[in-house]
């Protein structure tokens, strides 16, 4: 989607998040207060066969949204149609970032979320994706909501990477904020989906070493948005995770590192079976 995060060329420590609670102050934003605790992951129990009903997650069901899609480029028109998200309209989807030389946002999602399903399947639970890169184009903001609320998912998350400047670094997980127009009513949500996110990067954070936005968030690692239809149209538990800033350089070095990818998808996984209770 469209310095001082703290990391070097070293490896970066891994520290908790501090407990923090902030009001966002980011435009269109909601009136949410968040607070985010880090925890260290227990170990991962024996895991069944991919698919089966026998690990901890079995009768959970989860969706991941990979953001955008790699083929969206060849169809801005489509995706560039308004869509109804409650509150207004706003365009069906858009392609995403980049990085400098050019690896795609929409390459990056479809990869870690692929490797988050992995994990999750192992531990029992069943994994809807929203896409997996093989639609013409999108889908629409609203669909994704909307198969996550088909699906009746415990949890949806919906993957992704920034394009901010260089020089903003670090990850942040995005909470819907409490809206109600339309089609779109979030109060029901907003709880448990706090919830979600700051399990998520609570374990973001000591899985991949990423330190917390140092331009969202506070240093929380922490976004409350009323933009975004894929939150305000959701009646399940949901969140957003910008995992990084591909338009920097120091951050866009993990994003491309399939090393990395594997961390990520563990840190988003490990949040998303410690909010299940997995």
């Amino acid at each position: 989607m469209s310095g001082p995060g703290g990391q070097d060329d070293k490896p970066p420590k891994v520290l908790p998040l501090p407990s923090r609670t902030v009001q966002s102050t980011r435009p269109g934003a909601g009136t949410a207060t968040v607070t985010v605790t880090a925890t260290p992951s227990p170990a991962a129990p024996a895991s069944p066969k991919s698919g089966t009903a026998a690990g901890p997650l079995s009768g959970k069901t989860v969706v991941i949204d990979p953001g955008h899609n790699p083929n969206n480029f060849q169809h801005t028109k489509e995706i560039n149609e308004p869509v109804d998200i409650g509150t207004n309209k706003k365009e069906c989807d858009t392609t995403g970032t980049e990085t400098n030389d050019g690896y795609t946002e929409a390459e990056f999602t479809l990869d870690v979320s692929h490797r988050i399903r992995a994990i999750l399947e192992k531990q029992g639970a069943k994994v809807v994706f929203t896409q997996n890169g093989d639609r013409t184009f999108g889908p629409c903001v609203d669909e994704r909501a909307r198969i996550g609320n088909q699906a009746h998912a415990d949890a949806v998350v919906s993957v992704h990477a920034d394009g901010a400047n260089q020089g903003q670094r670090g990850f942040h997980v995005i909470l819907p904020a409490t809206v109600k127009g339309g089609a779109a009513d979030t109060a029901p949500i907003v709880g448990p989906s706090r919830e979600l996110g700051v399990r998520i990067a609570g374990k973001f954070v000591l899985d991949t070493g990423m330190n917390a936005s140092n331009y969202v968030g506070d240093g929380t690692a922490l976004d409350v948005r009323s933009d975004l239809g894929g939150l305000n149209l959701s009646t399940v538990p949901k969140v957003f995770i910008e995992c990084g800033n591909m338009r920097d350089s120091r951050d866009s070095a993990l994003l491309k590192s399939a090393e990395w990818h594997q961390k990520a998808a563990q840190g988003i996984a490990d949040g998303i079976m410690a909010f299940l209770g997995g």
